[in-house]
């Protein structure tokens, strides 16, 4: 008998998201911002400490939402790492910006902040440090840095919620934040996000933007006695019913999150001995953050070992996959500029990294038999 499919990513119920479901069907009102929207802003506001959380279809969307908070336009530049989903960059190129491709640290793979300052031009609108793999960039030699230079930042917190830097939550600290709630998230709605705000002068605009530039939000408030249309935007409401699946998830934050540092710290445990027995580095995380959990990943000695061993474990039923390949070498990087050897780091680091199968459904047994593949490879 075959050992079980160990699949890469599995959703998995947390809570009560059945029950919200069809509760959110008896309040006949399923469309955007209803009862469990309410519920979510809430949450986020009040356990995150923001100013404002808004729920949108995805952290695409807030990230489409955030280039037209900031006003980019045309010709305006933006540093975002080359080490990135292409949702970082999109949302403001579409806006008419320019992207400006930093490289990352070697050891926490984010931004490297020791290179930001001599990227920023007169021309630059925006600074979207990603929190790579949950584990906090540098954000107080960032937002020095983009202080003195009248620059918002705006974290691209999509791996990382409730992580934290020197105590304080991940995507509290830039003008803005997102955070996706996609199915490989450690909290998921199948397809959802949010954009959290907290400078307080962008909260107004920000509403009418998610609401298809109307002031529709203001007119249930009774602030406006009726509602039209006011600048623009975009419909980036999800469904309630995302939303009830998503305040189950949300309800059971702190379950999630140790059912994760418990898989994280089995694998890290497991692997530290043969990882430096092969010449393989495991995630790194500084003393002044607290990670979120969100994967575990192997960096490779070799693009070649790696391929090797994906199909190893692949063989065994078991699913890995790599990540990022670097913005600034892709067909659209390369019309921006974008040259080899530009991001050295990303570059190297993009041919040997590789993610172990990582979720809430996970037991046991399957990173005993993960852990156990791994041993039996042959370098």
């Amino acid at each position: 008998m075959s050992a079980p499919i160990i699949d890469f990513n599995r959703p998995s119920l947390a809570g009560k998201e059945l029950e919200y479901i069809q509760d959110a069907f008896s309040r006949a009102h399923i469309s955007g911002d209803g009862y469990y929207s309410k519920k979510c802003h809430a949450f986020l506001e009040t356990t995150l400490g923001v100013r404002r959380a808004l729920l949108t279809t995805s952290c695409t969307h807030a990230l489409e939402m955030a280039a037209l908070l900031l006003n980019i336009q045309p010709g305006d530049e933006v540093i975002v790492p080359s080490f990135t989903f292409v949702s970082t960059v999109n949302a403001f190129v579409l806006r008419g910006a320019r992207p400006i491709f930093i490289d990352i640290r070697p050891d926490t793979l984010n931004l490297d902040e020791t290179r930001l300052e001599a990227r920023l031009t007169p021309r630059t609108r925006a600074v979207l440090p990603v929190h790579y793999a949950g584990v906090a960039c540098e954000m107080d030699t960032i937002l020095e840095i983009t202080a003195r230079a009248q620059v918002p930042v705006v974290e691209d917190n999509a791996h990382g919620l409730f992580g934290r830097y020197k105590g304080r939550f991940l995507g509290t600290m830039g003008a803005l934040a997102t955070q996706s709630f996609h199915e490989t998230k450690n909290i998921t709605c199948g397809e959802g996000g949010a954009l959290l705000i907290n400078q307080p002068d962008l909260v107004e605009r920000a509403e009418i933007i998610r609401e298809k530039g109307t002031n529709r939000s203001r007119f249930f408030r009774g602030m406006v006695d009726k509602y039209t249309w006011v600048d623009v935007g975009s419909s980036y409401l999800p469904s309630d019913i995302l939303a009830a699946i998503l305040f189950g998830q949300l309800e059971a934050w702190e379950s999630i999150q140790s059912r994760r540092q418990h898989l994280w710290e089995t694998y890290a445990a497991g692997l530290s001995a043969w990882a430096a027995a092969h010449d393989v580095r495991l995630p790194y995380v500084p003393e002044d953050a607290q990670q979120a959990y969100h994967m575990f990943y192997l960096l490779l000695p070799s693009l070649e070992i790696r391929t090797r061993l994906i199909q190893h474990l692949k063989d065994r039923g078991i699913y890995s996959v790599f990540h990022y390949l670097p913005l600034h070498l892709s067909d659209m990087g390369q019309q921006f500029g974008g040259r080899p050897g530009d991001c050295p780091v990303t570059e190297d680091v993009s041919d040997r990294l590789l993610r172990l199968p990582f979720h809430n459904a996970l037991t046991t047994s399957d990173l005993e038999q993960v852990i156990s593949a791994l041993h039996d490879f042959t370098f």
